[in-house]
């Protein structure tokens, strides 16, 4: 009896895989499906991913990597809505002209995109040509980059209409999507989140490891108040910062970007002396890190698509805060607490109602854990994926 061939799989990025949520979600979602046996899994991005060498490795050579509104490693980036008429067909014509040549070489099943932009654009093209299967995953924050630039309309409503099958990472990224882009892709629309790996967080961590962490990063409060995340606008670490005077305890910062001076300059102008900002930190610290935190905060502006930081917190037995803007996961008084955005004074009571109550925070950092264990790893995730893939087969 012949042995069934593997069902290939292109996954297309726009990015480089390190830097980013949505990348470490390709990255996992990429070893999860090499891992099943039954697909060859390709990646496409604009710098080599060096995963794993089960998995097939392509690098599409660029002018730039614009980004939607920043990103670890491409502070130097332009913003999509920066880019002239000429930058954009030229993203285009290098991102058409690269795939083509991978699809006579990988032949893929099926293409999955992920991030609506131009790469989307031809990976349509594609689909015209070869009759290749598309999928589309949104991450959130392309959807930003669409709404307040008309010029990538056109042509990603075209791409989605032509695609099989899209998926984004929460309810409320559906949402926003359908009415951007219309009633009638909603049949097509399926929400898969993003996870954790089960295996990163023990029940507890081992008493020489917190030690170790505390040692290297000089951190030797009994527990934490901790952020972790870009430091742009958007996240609203400015709003914790601006509430640090009125916490009962020790706030970390963890996070580079184009905020940090500011906020610096914030700490050291308002005399704040309850908050450390340690920059960026590798995944490996950040994931013994949670286990120094009493509470998690996510105090965003905008509608936060996708919070890994927030998931592995959780997953961490920490409770988190966050503002109503963070809709995914969380569950007011059974998880965590929900907060108005863009409110210091809301923050810093309900972190307080949590520093102040043991039991209190325990129950939530317990139910915090079932809550992602249950829903959020990527066990769990992809099988979801498996199941579309093979629906489209």
């Amino acid at each position: 009896m012949a042995k069934k061939e593997k069902t290939k799989i292109l996954l297309l990025y726009d990015f480089p895989i390190v830097g980013g949520g949505s990348g470490a979600y390709v990255k996992f979602l990429a070893l999860r499906l090499s891992e099943s046996q039954k697909y060859t899994v390709a990646i496409a991005a604009p710098e080599k991913t060096r995963i794993d060498k089960s998995i097939v490795d392509y690098k599409i050579k660029l002018p730039q990597i614009p980004v939607f509104i920043g990103r670890p490693g491409l502070e130097s980036s332009k913003k999509y809505s920066q880019l002239s008429t000429l930058e954009i067909e030229r993203l285009y014509e290098k991102f058409t002209n690269a795939l083509i040549k991978i699809v006579e070489e990988f032949k893929p099943d099926i293409i999955h995109v992920h991030h609506l932009m131009v790469h989307t654009w031809a990976a349509r093209f594609i689909k015209a040509m070869y009759g290749t299967r598309l999928v589309v995953t949104s991450h959130g924050s392309c959807l930003f980059v669409l709404r307040e630039d008309k010029r990538y309309i056109g042509l990603t409503k075209d791409a989605l209409r032509a695609s099989n099958l899209i998926t984004v990472v929460s309810e409320d990224t559906k949402t926003r999507l359908i009415k951007m882009f219309g009633e009638d892709l909603a049949a097509k629309v399926k929400v898969i989140p993003g996870g954790i790996r089960k295996t990163k967080f023990p029940l507890k961590r081992r008493l020489e490891t917190i030690d170790r962490i505390r040692r290297k990063y000089k951190l030797y409060e009994p527990s934490y108040i901790m952020f972790a995340g870009r430091l742009i606008t958007e996240k609203g670490a400015d709003y914790l910062v601006k509430a640090a005077n009125k916490i009962n305890g020790h706030i970390l910062i963890v996070g580079d970007g184009p905020q940090r001076e500011a906020l610096k300059k914030m700490i050291k102008t308002n005399n704040i002396t309850n908050v450390t900002m340690l920059g960026f930190v590798g995944q490996d610290d950040l994931m013994q890190m949670y286990y120094l935190a009493s509470i998690f905060v996510a105090p965003a502006v905008w509608d936060e698509p996708m919070g890994f930081t927030i998931l592995e917190a959780m997953a961490a037995s920490v409770p988190v805060v966050a503002s109503r803007k963070v809709t995914f996961a969380i569950k007011d008084g059974v998880n965590g607490f929900h907060v108005q955005p863009r409110s210091s004074k809301d923050l810093a009571e309900k972190v307080n109602i949590l520093l102040a109550d043991y039991k209190l925070r325990r129950t939530l950092g317990k139910n915090a854990r079932e809550t992602v264990f249950n829903k959020y790893t990527w066990t769990e995730i992809t099988k979801q994926f498996d199941k579309l893939y093979q629906s489209l087969l």
